[in-house]
């Protein structure tokens, strides 16, 4: 069956599954199909598929358990009447009535005495009908029963009975089997496209704009599409149908429907993702990015380091005549990015942070991590930034509350946490 093998083979190619799961999902719409024509009442129908030779065997599957007591045997056969179901439904309200009688005659009790016996008998109750074995003769067998078709079965072995292979099945019973394969195929591409994303779970990827559902985003991830809601889009950017944007995999999730994939456009591993893609001494570990502090769509802080005297941290990442620096920018839909250096001593790292604005001096105060910053009259403006963005971008940038003052006037402060 060269042709069948080729057919199974080009499934897993095109849904990505392994060959092993294809097979079981075939056996499992033989086995559908067989309980439509010829099933029996109790028969827990397993088959085995050989695609090499498509021989088709098919088994009466059950477990072995110990013997039932006679009257349990007896109520076994009765187990499927209607008079069988209701019984325990029936002894549960016997036993609700005789409380209320009981209830009722010792009106005059108190209500600690009213409560004992119906607790007792509830109790009674429940205890009973938690020790009662449920004994299923579809999937199970009595250890009896099983020794005269094995003698040495024992318990907790399966029984495999053998059943006669059909020369065909119904036109019923392929429609059966057909819906069979079509939904355990669904359900085996949804289970490996979830466990695949649910690995890069925290990861950057690159994806393509499909469409736009009302306010969200559909990205196209190459197995299925992503979800970019207005809460994670950069302010401002758009997203039309065929652009190749990167995206960070916040979230996934396993719905009825199928995998949802939650993604981020405004995260700071996307810029550290851009940078190491487009500056070869990030990728390389020449040049390590230490901290990022960034407001999507607006403007980000990087904060670089080397430990090579040869190399210019900010240079590379600006490059020749700023080429690197502009092509981040544009996969960034346009935000600003500030690099800094990186360095060891605060007052430092926190004056470069500061950039562009100048500063004249900065106290430290290391046991309420806070920094007070003092620059000139004409720095101020620069130094708080557009709606204080350049001070609240560095004081997440270094970690530090910072306060700037003007130089002179030490009354008024902007302070930054």
């Amino acid at each position: 069956m060269t042709e069948l093998t080729n057919a199974m083979k080009q499934i897993c190619d095109e849904k990505g599954l392994s060959y092993d799961a294809v097979l079981v999902t075939i056996e499992s719409a033989l086995s559908a199909a067989y309980r439509k024509d010829f099933g029996k009442k109790n028969q827990n129908v397993v088959v085995t598929f050989d695609p090499n030779t498509a021989e088709t065997k098919i088994f009466d599957v059950k477990e072995v358990v110990e013997d039932l007591p006679e009257d349990k045997e007896e109520d076994k056969s009765d187990d499927s009447s209607e008079d069988a179901k209701k019984k325990p439904v029936e002894t549960l309200r016997q036993a609700q009535g005789k409380l209320s009688e009981q209830s009722t005659s010792q009106e005059g009790e108190s209500k600690t005495e009213k409560k004992k016996p119906a607790d007792a008998e509830s109790s009674g109750v429940a205890k009973e009908d938690k020790e009662v074995f449920r004994f299923n003769p579809k999937t199970m067998i009595q250890l009896s029963d099983a020794k005269e078709i094995k003698k040495t079965a024992k318990i907790g072995d399966e029984i495999k009975m053998r059943l006669e292979v059909p020369e065909g099945y119904g036109r019923m019973a392929a429609q059966t089997a057909k819906q069979v394969i079509i939904q355990r195929l669904r359900e085996a591409e949804r289970d490996m496209i979830f466990n695949d994303f649910k690995d890069k779970e925290g990861e950057v990827v690159s994806g393509v704009v499909q469409r736009r559902e009302g306010k969200i985003v559909l990205i196209d991830l190459g197995k299925t599409a992503g979800i970019l809601t207005p809460d994670e889009m950069i302010y401002g950017e758009k997203y039309n149908a065929g652009d190749r944007i990167k995206v960070f995999i916040k979230e996934v999730n396993l719905k009825p429907r199928g995998p949802e994939i939650v993604l981020s456009r405004i995260s700071d591993e996307i810029l550290k993702k851009v940078f190491y893609l487009e500056i070869p001494e990030i990728s390389n570990g020449l040049i390590e990015i230490k901290n990022v502090a960034r407001e999507a769509g607006h403007r980000s802080k990087v904060a670089v380091w080397t430990d090579s005297d040869n190399v210019d941290p900010i240079g590379s990442c600006v490059g020749q005549r700023g080429a690197r620096i502009q092509t981040i920018i544009t996969e960034l839909g346009g935000e600003k990015v500030d690099i800094i250096q990186y360095d060891e001593n605060p007052v430092v790292y926190i004056t470069n942070a500061l950039s562009p604005a100048k500063v004249i001096s900065i106290d430290i105060n290391e046991k309420e991590g806070k920094a007070t910053v003092k620059v000139a009259a004409d720095q101020l403006s620069l130094a708080i930034g557009k709606g204080g963005q350049n001070a609240r971008l560095a004081a997440k940038l270094c970690g530090w509350k910072v306060d700037i003052l003007e130089a002179g006037n030490e009354e008024d402060s902007v302070k930054e946490k």
